[in-house]
C-alpha cells in the first residue's frame, strides 16, 4: 500500500447549496477532486504533467457515501490518499468537520492509465506514476 495523503481546507460557499443551505450531493465530487489535484500536485504528476508523459488518466469508478450534510459556510477538510497504484491509480477521500473532526463523507476515485500514442488502455500503470511516488516518498 503507498499511503500518500493530501488534506485542503475550505470553507463552503453559497454557490455550493441547495434551498435549505444543505451543499448539493454533486459537489461532494468537485470536492473530491480538488483535493485529488492537490494531491497529483504534490507527488509531481499533475494533469498537466500526466499528458506530458504521454497518459491520460480518466477516472472509471466513482463512489460517494454521504455520512452527515454539509452546510453554508461550514468549514471541511478533504483528505485524498493514493492507496493503489499498480493497475490503476486508486484514491481514498474523507471529509470531515474542521472544529469537530467529526466524519462527514468518504468515498474513492479510480483512473486508469490510457497511452495516448496507442489509444489503448494500460493494464498495469506505467512505470512514471511508481518513479514519481518514489521520488516524492525519498524527498519527504
Amino acid at each position: 500500500m503507498v499511503d500518500i495523503s493530501a488534506e485542503i481546507e475550505i470553507e463552503v460557499p453559497f454557490y455550493d447549496v441547495d434551498p435549505m443551505e444543505i451543499v448539493w450531493h454533486g459537489n461532494y465530487v468537485k470536492y473530491f477532486e480538488r483535493a485529488r489535484y492537490h494531491l497529483l500536485d504534490m507527488i509531481d504528476y499533475n494533469y498537466r504533467q500526466m499528458q506530458a508523459s504521454g497518459f491520460a488518466w480518466p477516472v472509471v469508478d466513482l463512489r460517494v457515501k454521504y455520512v452527515k450534510s454539509i452546510v453554508f459556510t461550514q468549514k471541511i477538510i478533504i483528505k485524498a490518499t493514493i492507496v493503489e497504484k499498480e493497475y490503476g491509480l486508486k484514491i481514498n477521500f474523507l471529509i470531515t468537520d474542521k472544529d469537530t473532526n467529526i466524519k462527514l463523507a468518504t468515498g474513492y476515485s479510480k483512473q486508469v492509465a490510457i497511452d495516448m500514442q496507442l489509444k489503448e488502455m494500460c493494464l498495469v500503470s506505467p512505470p512514471i506514476l511508481d518513479e514519481k511516488i518514489k521520488t516524492y516518498v525519498k524527498n519527504s
